[in-house]
């Protein structure tokens, strides 16, 4: 039987953007074995997709390759006698394990020209330029190269574990809206006081809104600034098992967030979602992946030349701050 790596090594939002093209190499070759190589904190992700046959969750640690850690991963993936590998993520990271698997075919990413060691780990550069920058029709571009034509913009899917769902009902507690605050740049996210004013708005659906945010000090920082303004107002515990968050998600009828990935999981697992897209790169990359019933725009982001790499937007006039509660309110009545 053929055997076929697929590789990520991105962040967690990406990663649910990987599932479209995922399902395309399995319909392409539907008596290969799929793998699927990503990072380990990530893989939980995909751990309830049937299509996918193994799941190589990889210890990872940023700017930094831990060889012994490593080496038993290395040695079991030499193994496999992979026929094709394609790796997603355009990193060394990446090209180096889709080295490692020895496989015949090896398909990548470049930026303009290649760089030295993706031209000894592939034996098929793409330039990641020349494809779409929507998340999940750039991946599946990427197939094109194997035959694969998916042009159609197929919706991300994820499945959440079933046994936690009665301890994800225990944590929100009946209420089923999700407000998350923070991303994983400030100039990603909705300013407190609008958040604020939206919750006044809501009038009796308050008592349904819970927020969240990710599980970094800075972002836990965000309710300590919204309580100052709303005390006693409800926000989720620091919940660091994937799976579990995974399914709070899903007892959830409405999530709302900035471009982070207790969205794009929402929008995977088939729960009604609100995207708040600002800055250049979010609406370039991930807007489109949304419908205009499923989104608020913000604009004009004044950062894209030249700006758009700071963590924090140094405009006087921010894209996200141009969001008005009334246009969340509109698309949730």
């Amino acid at each position: 039987m053929k055997k076929i790596l697929a590789i990520q090594f991105k962040y967690l939002g990406d990663a649910v953007f990987l599932t479209p093209a995922l399902l395309a190499i399995k319909e392409k070759f539907p008596n290969a074995e799929l793998h699927l190589l990503v990072a380990k904190e990530i893989a939980p992700i995909f751990s309830n997709l049937k299509y996918i046959d193994k799941i190589w969750a990889v210890p990872r640690h940023r700017g930094k390759f831990n060889i012994s850690e490593l080496l038993p991963f290395i040695k079991a993936l030499r193994r496999c006698n992979f026929d094709r590998a394609v790796d997603f993520g355009g990193n060394d990271r990446g090209a180096i394990f889709s080295l490692i698997s020895r496989s015949k075919i090896r398909l990548g990413l470049m930026e303009n020209k290649p760089k030295i060691i993706q031209k000894i780990c592939y034996t098929k550069l793409i330039d990641s330029y020349s494809l779409p920058k929507n998340y999940i029709q750039k991946n599946l571009s990427l197939l094109n190269a194997w035959g694969i034509q998916k042009l159609v913009n197929i919706e991300p899917h994820i499945i959440s574990s079933q046994h936690l769902k009665n301890k994800a009902k225990e944590i929100l507690q009946g209420r089923t809206i999700i407000c998350h605050l923070g991303t994983s740049q400030p100039k990603k996210e909705w300013p407190i006081k609008k958040w604020y004013e939206f919750y006044l708005s809501l009038g009796n659906k308050k008592k349904f809104v819970i927020f969240s945010s990710g599980n970094s000090d800075r972002e836990r920082f965000l309710f300590a600034d919204l309580q100052k303004l709303e005390p006693g107002i409800a926000v989720l515990p620091m919940i660091k098992d994937l799976n579990l968050y995974l399914a709070v998600l899903n007892e959830a009828k409405l999530v709302i967030s900035g471009d982070t990935g207790p969205l794009h999981f929402s929008k995977a697992l088939g729960v009604k979602v609100v995207g708040l897209f600002g800055i250049y790169g979010s609406i370039e990359y991930a807007a489109p992946i949304y419908s205009v019933n499923e989104k608020v725009i913000g604009g004009p982001c004044l950062c894209r030349e030249g700006l758009e790499h700071f963590e924090i937007c140094k405009s006087k006039r921010s894209c996200m701050e141009s969001i008005q509660p009334k246009q969340v309110l509109k698309l949730i009545e």
